[in-house]
């Protein structure tokens, strides 16, 4: 035998089971080697995934499995090669679940789905993988949900760390309409789930939900995809197939695409899988929406939910499911115009939407309406941030109008923390005439809503919005209803020059930074 035979032989020895696309079994586990790099395993009792080998390397956590929510417990699990693809079915013995591992040839990925009958408990539905700290230690949004050397302060699941900085896993959250794909990263390797098509088509609240996407603990690194739970929720939950979606293995730093064919699932008996061809579309024209505004449409039912950004005023929509849709068209992230449309499986339907915004003149106006507190203060750290972070600006304050800018005035106001906000606006004699006061609000807590008072004029209280019982402000979330308060001041509270609307919380709670609170889209007094 020559030095090359055996040089070839010792490696081909070194990569062991890595050599070709498969599946095989013993009594406690499948292995699926995807002939890509990645070689992985799954319990044959519950469904967990116990091994993440990508590139020789062990990426899978030494604490717990990798799996839906913490684990299915005792199921069914089946594997099988089907078509030239591996797919392990796993089907939950106490819930109304079942879940797919798919593997394709030559391409280190998992492709999964997620089939439900019904809510499970406790409240959530999410993939999690608990991934190896050490391989993996930079998450989504670097350090946001870095929990290493913190303490937590807030439930069990925001941290005070080092120099007063705050962490906490919602703070790695993203839109799901931008959030296709989201990764941890290592220095010889990056793993990303990767939200291909209508992959949330099945979840709820909508384009601007956002949910947890990592944490980073000091031996796991937990990287989510979450299909439903309670976080800042607006609509009950939808059931049916949840994806496809995929966690995929990549170089370090490298992120795989976002527009990853899943249309081979059609041929893999996925329950309440919906091919190409059992779908339909909408597109059309949209007005109204002045251009520097992000212009978004959505449709939704109780089956489905989906969602497109315009492009110079035309939009066209992901393939559907068929049914009549409500159909919604967004400023930003503000509701402009409302509208019903019809899908038809093979069809693709003609729908033009306008935005119905009112143009009402304003004496002034602080920030935009646009659904987002991003243009006022705090507001562009709030996503990653606890109010009480370090690096935060001061709360409350006061505005002036025609010196201050939107920065001034806070983002967000408390019953118990931050102060009371003012703004100081000058009249002349011929405005002193009864004015509306319009405050529009992305997200409440606890019931919070504005209080008003111009001079010796105390506005009405507008009574609770609809409550949503979840943290929100504290977690980085501001999406919620998107309400928006008018008052009809009278002339009598006016006077010309100086004037001073004082804006403050109508509500309670127990504690300073959850007591109610609300956060501020815009105001305005319309002339």
């Amino acid at each position: 035998m020559g030095l090359l035979t055996l040089v070839v032989t010792a490696l081909a020895l070194t990569r062991g089971a890595s050599a070709a696309f498969g599946l095989t079994s013993t009594s406690t586990r499948f292995k699926v080697d995807t002939d890509g790099g990645l070689v992985f395993e799954v319990n044959r009792s519950n469904g967990d995934i116990t091994s993440l080998k990508y590139n020789g390397i062990e990426y899978q956590g030494t604490g717990k499995a990798s799996a839906i929510n913490s684990g299915l417990g005792t199921s069914t699990v089946t594997g099988e090669t089907i078509n030239g693809y591996v797919k392990i079915t796993v089907k939950a013995s106490s819930l109304p679940l079942t879940h797919y591992f798919v593997a394709k040839p030559k391409e280190p990925t998992i492709y999964m789905a997620t089939y439900i009958t019904g809510e499970i408990d406790p409240g959530e539905l999410r993939w999690l993988a608990r991934l190896r700290t050490s391989e993996l230690p930079t998450g989504v949004h670097g350090d946001a949900g870095d929990t290493r050397g913190c303490e937590a302060f807030e439930g069990k699941d925001t941290f005070k760390c080092a120099n007063g900085r705050t962490s906490c896993k919602m703070y790695t959250s993203d839109r799901f309409i931008d959030d296709k794909v989201h990764c941890v990263s290592g220095s010889k390797a990056s793993v990303c789930m990767v939200m291909p098509g209508v992959a949330y088509e099945s979840s709820a609240s909508g384009p601007f939900m956002r949910d947890i996407n990592s944490q980073t603990g000091s031996s796991d690194q937990e990287l989510y995809w979450y299909m439903n739970s309670g976080h800042v929720r607006t609509e009950p939950w939808r059931f049916g197939l949840q994806g496809p979606y995929a966690m995929a293995f990549t170089a370090a730093g490298a992120k795989p695409s976002e527009n990853l064919d899943t249309g081979f699932f059609g041929g893999l008996s996925i329950q309440g899988y919906v091919a190409s061809n059992g779908r339909g579309s909408v597109s059309g024209a949209t007005s109204g929406v002045p251009e520097q505004f992000e212009t978004v449409v959505h449709w939704h039912n109780t089956a489905a939910q989906y969602w497109t950004k315009a492009n110079n005023g035309t939009y066209k929509s992901p393939l559907m499911k068929p049914g009549t849709y409500s159909m919604k068209l967004y400023k930003q992230e503000f509701l402009v115009a409302n509208d019903t449309v019809t899908i038809t499986a093979g069809q693709t339907t003609s729908k033009d939407i306008a935005s119905k915004e009112p143009s009402t003149p304003a004496i002034w106006r602080i920030g935009n309406f646009d659904g987002q507190p991003r243009d006022l203060k705090n507001g562009d750290k709030i996503e990653r941030m606890h109010p009480s972070d370090s690096r935060m600006g001061t709360w409350g304050g006061s505005f002036t109008v025609g010196t201050s800018s939107a920065k001034d005035f806070p983002m967000a106001l408390w019953s118990k923390e931050g102060g009371t906000a003012t703004v100081t606006f000058t009249l002349t004699q011929a405005q002193v005439k009864a004015h509306v006061l319009r405050i529009g609000t992305t997200l409440s807590f606890k019931g919070g809503r504005p209080s008003v008072k111009i001079g010796s004029w105390t506005g009405a209280d507008p009574g609770a919005p609809k409550l949503i019982d979840s943290r929100g402000l504290t977690r980085g979330a501001y999406r919620g209803w998107g309400d928006v308060y008018t008052w009809n001041v009278p002339a009598s509270a006016f006077k010309a020059g100086s004037n001073t609307l004082t804006v403050g919380v109508y509500g309670s709670g127990d504690a300073s930074w959850l007591s109610a609170n609300y956060i501020v889209d815009a105001l305005e007094l319309q002339d």
